[in-house]
């Protein structure tokens, strides 16, 4: 296992980049821990892949170094850094049994017989591949043949990282948890340090100790899971995180008073003066709806029912907003809103912004 560091990291697929906008990367300065469980998240575009890809040593970044521990390896091969990665599609030996598949990358290492026997019987118990495991791989499922690619990754206990690139693409919703939860069972019994590179906020949340939020080449939030659902740190994760995600509506906001339109709503503190976008943001399970004549008047436009609960969309002021209501809960004819005050976060041009303690900001 390997601490690994970021150092000024950027990288551009041009030649002569010259703005910010010329970088897949955008600079990145941030050490992972060793033995921790990180989860690379965003869309498609985003610059996940290009990271995970620096890190494993298939590109050498345009700027800044990696380290792993004290090791300066940005220009080291793949091979040379000793580490595991596991591809959106399966990676495997047709030709080789289930059994050969997973002992091959011990072999390659000089583990001793006996070790590799131990180690790849293990793991065929952990995929549930017992019945097949004296079988040629080109006759299996596209998922149990992505169970082998993953197989053969977990099988090395000495690598610095494993690598994980959208593993479960290819594998049914079921398999999915299975096998996430099987990785941190994994993950807590060696202690390796783990990248998992999604774009499936439900992948990210459950396997990673830390979750990196990327959006357009840049790493806009790295936190738990509850810090990203809590207190987004930009606009983009309180809408990317969460099912429906935050709702970000247009205010001004004076003291400790945000307006929209004519309305005012209580803050959880007094503001400095902000300028440019100015917005709130809260959790659509945080807003109440009612009938009362207290709160603020929305016009509801359409209802989502989803079983165990509703989401109820609505308009404030012109705004769009979520509210999410209980499974037989009544939605009223002439609804209010409330905001439940602590839950609300407010952003200047994207970013969070804390109340003032003591006259200066948090």
């Amino acid at each position: 296992m390997a601490q690994i560091t970021l150092d000024k990291l950027a990288h551009s697929y041009l030649n002569n980049p010259k703005t910010d906008g010329d970088f897949a990367l955008k600079e990145i300065d941030y050490v992972w821990d060793d033995g921790g469980a990180y989860a690379l998240l965003g869309p498609s575009g985003c610059g996940k892949t290009t990271l995970l890809n620096i890190i494993s040593g298939l590109l050498v970044p345009s700027k800044g170094r990696i380290l792993f521990d004290d090791c300066n390896v940005t220009n080291f091969q793949p091979e040379q850094r000793n580490i595991a990665q596991v591809f959106q599609f399966p990676v495997i030996y047709d030709t080789m049994t289930v059994r050969q598949n997973l002992e091959f990358p011990l072999k390659n290492r000089n583990v001793p017989k006996a070790e590799i026997a131990k180690r790849v019987e293990e793991m065929i118990e952990v995929l549930d591949l017992g019945n097949k495991a004296n079988l040629k791989a080109r006759g299996l499922t596209a998922d149990e043949k992505q169970k082998i690619s993953l197989g053969r990754g977990l099988v090395r206990y000495d690598v610095n990282a494993i690598l994980f690139d959208e593993p479960l693409t290819v594998i049914d919703p079921h398999m999915k948890w299975q096998l996430r939860t099987k990785l941190k069972d994994l993950h807590r019994q060696f202690n390796h340090t783990m990248i998992y590179v999604t774009h499936d906020q439900t992948e990210a949340m459950t396997f990673a100790d830390k979750v990196v939020v990327m959006y357009e080449g840049e790493v806009v939030q790295i936190g738990t899971p509850e810090e990203l659902y809590d207190e987004p740190k930009h606009t983009f994760v309180g809408y990317f995180i969460g099912s429906p995600g935050m709702n970000i509506i247009p205010v001004d906001v004076v003291g400790n008073q945000a307006k929209i339109g004519i309305h005012s709503i209580d803050l959880k503190g007094d503001y400095a003066d902000l300028t440019g976008k100015v917005e709130l943001g809260i959790r659509p399970e945080f807003v109440t709806l009612n009938k009362t004549e207290l709160g603020i008047p929305v016009q509801i436009t359409g209802i989502d029912d989803i079983g165990r609960f509703k989401i109820v969309h609505a308009t404030i002021d012109g705004s769009e907003i979520n509210i999410v209501l209980n499974e037989g809960q009544s939605i009223p004819s002439n609804p209010n809103i409330a905001l439940e005050t602590s839950r609300i976060n407010i952003y200047q041009n994207d970013h969070l912004v804390r109340p003032l303690v003591n006259g200066r900001g948090l």
